[in-house]
């Protein structure tokens, strides 16, 4: 039932206008996003150079440990936005599907 409604979801609409996928944050928002993408990437790029430095594997998982909390907060953050601007839009317009979309990406979450 979950990858019915994943895969319905792939083919509707998101955030605005429902005609295309797309998102509406301010340049605050986005500025803030890829400031988080940015230090995550810098995190993996230490992690690539800790193995080609061959360092110690507890060091190395507690890096990963490090980058899996960032991203989950960076997930917590865009679904924060996601959530006070396309779903309350859509729901405001009616369409209350996104509400089962909405299911489907928290379960997608919780998985991890």
């Amino acid at each position: 039932m979950v990858e019915e409604q994943e895969e319905l979801i792939e083919s509707e609409n998101c955030c605005s206008n429902h005609s295309e996928k797309v998102s509406h944050h301010s340049e605050k928002v986005k500025k803030s996003l890829v400031t988080r993408l940015n230090r995550i990437e810098g995190q993996i790029r230490g992690i690539k150079g800790m193995i080609e430095k061959n360092t110690y594997c507890d060091d190395v998982i507690t890096q990963i440990s490090a980058v899996q909390s960032a991203l989950n907060s960076f997930s917590k953050e865009l679904l924060d936005h996601h959530l006070r601007s396309c779903v309350t839009e859509r729901i405001q317009d009616g369409d209350l599907e996104v509400v089962n979309e909405l299911l489907v990406t928290i379960q997608r979450l919780m998985k991890k």
